[in-house]
C-alpha cells in the first residue's frame, strides 16, 4: 500500500493550522530549540501546540540511525549545544509548562550516546521548579547500563523507551537496534527504581500479525513496563517503510483491553496516538492508579 494511499474515514486530519504552528515555530527558532513534533511530522502537533505542549528533542537535529519508519533527518550530527538545557527551561517558562516531555535523536557518534545532556535536561529543569514533572523518551543508548543509570540519577518521572515493532520487523524497520537490547533499557530502569513510572509505544500497520503484538505485549509487561500507547503508522513520504494496511478503531479497542488484561497500569490505543501525546493525562492517570513511592 502506497504511503498516500487514501485514509480513512477514521484518520481524516483537519489541516494544520499556521496561526498555531507559527508561534511555536518562531519560539523554538528563537531559542535554537527543535521538536519531535515538527521533526517527525507528528499529525497531532497542532493540537498540541495549541494547548502550549511540545516534545522537545535534545541532541541537535540529526540522527546516526537509518530507521526507515521515522521522519527525522539523518545523517552526521552537529556538535552539542551546552546552552540546550537552559533554553528549554526559557520555552518551559514562556509556555508555563508543569509536566516536559525530553526525547532526543540517536546519537551514537557520542562515548554515552548523550546520556550526560540528558541528566543535564532534567537537571536544568528542577533547578528552575522541582515541581515539573519530566518524562524522558530516551533511546537505547548502544546498550550501555551505565547510559541509563546517568539519566536516572536526574530522577526523571517517567522513563519511556519505544519497542517501535515487533522483533521480526526490526531488520527492516529498525535495522541497527536490537529488540532484547530496548527491552533491556525498561527492565534496567526497574531494576534501578522500583517506583520508576516506565513507558512504551509501538506503531501498527508495519505488517505485524496479532499475535506478534500480543507477544511482545508479554515481553513489556515482563521487562516491568507500566504504561503503553499503540498508534497507526503513517509514512513520512513516499521514500520511507510501506504501510501495510490501517487498523481499524475496533481493533485498536481490542489491543488496549488486552492490555489491561495484561495488568498495564494505562493503555492508550487508537489510529491517532503517539508516544507523548497527551502525555501528562496519561502520567496523572496511572500515577492515580499507582501512587508514587508504593513500589510493586
Amino acid at each position: 500500500m502506497s504511503g498516500y494511499a487514501r485514509r480513512p474515514e477514521w484518520l481524516k486530519l483537519s489541516p494544520l493550522d499556521s496561526r498555531i504552528l507559527g508561534p511555536m515555530r518562531r519560539l523554538t527558532l528563537d531559542l535554537k530549540l527543535h521538536t519531535v513534533c515538527e521533526s517527525a511530522h507528528c499529525p497531532n502537533r497542532a493540537e498540541c501546540f495549541s494547548r502550549g505542549t511540545a516534545t522537545f528533542m535534545i541532541l541537535g537535529d540529526t540522527c546516526t540511525r537509518r530507521c526507515t519508519f521515522c521522519g527525522v533527518r539523518k545523517g552526521r550530527p552537529q556538535d552539542l549545544d551546552p546552552q540546550e538545557p537552559q533554553h528549554i527551561v526559557e520555552a518551559i517558562s514562556t509556555l508555563k509548562l508543569s509536566y516536559v516531555v525530553v526525547t532526543s535523536v540517536t546519537r551514537d557518534d557520542l562515548p554515552d550516546g548523550g546520556a550526560s545532556h540528558f541528566a543535564q535536561t532534567i537537571r536544568a529543569i528542577h533547578d528552575y521548579n522541582r515541581a515539573i514533572a519530566v518524562e524522558v523518551l530516551i533511546p537505547d543508548f548502544g546498550g550501555s547500563r551505565s547510559a541509563v543509570e546517568d539519566v536516572l540519577s536526574a530522577q526523571p518521572a517517567v522513563l519511556n523507551h519505544n519497542l517501535e515493532t515487533v522483533p521480526r520487523l526490526y531488520p527492516e524497520v529498525r535495522p541497527q537496534a536490537e529488540y532484547r537490547r530496548s527491552l533491556e533499557v525498561l527492565s534496567r530502569g526497574r531494576l534501578l527504581d522500583d517506583n520508576l513510572l516506565t513507558k512504551s509505544g509501538i506503531m501498527l500497520g508495519l505488517g505485524e500479525s496479532q499475535q506478534e503484538v500480543i507477544e511482545l505485549m508479554t515481553d513489556l509487561r515482563q521487562a516491568g513496563c507500566d504504561v503503553l500507547t499503540i498508534g497507526q503508522y503513517l509514512p513520512p513520504s513516499l521514500k520511507h517503510h510501506e504501510l501495510v494496511r490501517y487498523i481499524s478503531p475496533e481493533e485498536f479497542v481490542e489491543y488496549q483491553n488486552i492490555g489491561r488484561d495484561m495488568g498495564f497500569v494505562s493503555v492508550f490505543s487508537g489510529p491517532l496516538v503517539r508516544s507523548s501525546f497527551h502525555a501528562a493525562e496519561a502520567y496523572l492517570l496511572a500515577t492515580r492508579k499507582m501512587p508514587r513511592g508504593s513500589g510493586r
